[in-house]
């Protein structure tokens, strides 16, 4: 039995959620949240709320015993990418791409 909690078009870049997500992957649940409240990167806001979601969905829809809850997978993939112009020099004009990210957090029960 698995808890997933999906998270869409997130305004931040895959990369970068993907270093907090390294730090989380097959910790339990309350030490993967802690993890996320003392770790000053921009993602673990997004991905703390994340989180919680998938708790409460394994506690509510599926009678999981939270106590016994581990984060047993949780990728980020590419969202769309916005693309914005931004003046640069002899009137030129320079492409910046500000990227999105979905992010699957699965959180199973230990035995």
């Amino acid at each position: 039995m698995e808890s997933r909690a999906v998270l869409k078009y997130a305004r931040i870049s895959p990369r970068k959620v993907e270093i907090v997500l390294d730090l989380i992957r097959n910790k339990p649940a309350n030490v993967a949240m802690a993890i996320l409240k003392h770790t000053p990167k921009a993602a673990c806001e997004d991905l703390e709320k994340l989180l919680k979601s998938a708790i409460a969905n394994a506690e509510n829809n599926h009678n999981m015993d939270v106590s016994k809850l581990y984060v047993a997978e949780c990728l980020a993939g590419p969202g769309p990418i916005l693309k914005r112009i931004r003046p640069a020099s002899k009137g030129r004009a320079n492409r910046i791409l500000k990227r999105t990210t979905h992010v699957t957090l699965v959180l199973k029960e230990k035995e």
